[in-house]
């Protein structure tokens, strides 16, 4: 079972969102809040594996309720749920340590699918927005630990540059002149080096750390 706290300051969109996790059997809505301060309040007595964070909050925003159920919490994995798709706070939700990060018009089906892939310790992006995250986050890292991909070739480098923009593997084998295929084992060969399951995971690493320029691709 996966036990999930709603965070958001609209009671509306709170019952609207428990009514859509309850479709799934093998989710459960363990609390509600209206801020951040209330979710990090109700954390050690609700015990969830997931909390589904708005950023416009009053009291405490969802930024730093991300930060200190991060530190504080570190078993908790939050994935932020919001309106916005190029606003600031988004940004400094993945620097704060959010395992993801959807807009409110996500489809029912996939807003279930993306708790149970961030309980599972996948990072759910929304496709709509993940090429402008990667690209602002990668732009304005400033702290630089290239030993993360140290056991990377230059040629997988280039691929992990090319799917941090949020490229495709039909895209990156276009741009990169080599067949669909050949990139999936890359793709495959970059997630095993860099121990992660999922390829936002490996974007979201490279970005993080400052690997990847990417006005040089």
């Amino acid at each position: 079972m996966i036990r999930v706290l709603i965070c958001d300051d609209q009671e509306v969109v709170r019952e609207g969102l428990r009514a859509i996790l309850s479709t799934d059997p093998e989710i459960q809505v363990v609390s509600m809040a209206h801020n951040g301060a209330q979710a990090l309040d109700l954390i050690p007595h609700s015990r969830p594996d997931v909390v589904l964070m708005d950023l416009k909050m009053p009291i405490m925003n969802g930024i730093q309720a991300t930060r200190r159920i991060v530190e504080e919490h570190p078993e908790v994995r939050v994935l932020v749920l919001t309106t916005y798709d190029a606003d600031e706070w988004v940004f400094d939700a993945i620097r704060g340590g959010a395992a993801g990060y959807l807009l409110k018009d996500t489809p029912g089906k996939d807003l279930v699918k993306a708790i149970r892939d961030t309980a599972a310790g996948k990072t759910a992006v929304d496709p709509k927005v993940a090429g402008k995250l990667f690209n602002h986050v990668a732009r304005s890292t400033s702290v630089t630990d290239t030993s993360v991909t140290d056991a990377l070739s230059k040629r997988e480098r280039e691929v992990l540059g090319l799917l941090a923009r949020g490229l495709t593997n039909a895209d990156i084998a276009s741009r990169l002149y080599l067949s669909e295929g050949t990139i999936r084992n890359y793709v495959s060969s970059v997630l095993s080096k860099l121990e992660v399951s999922d390829r936002t995971q490996a974007a979201v690493i490279a970005l993080r750390h400052g690997l990847v320029d990417l006005s040089e691709i």
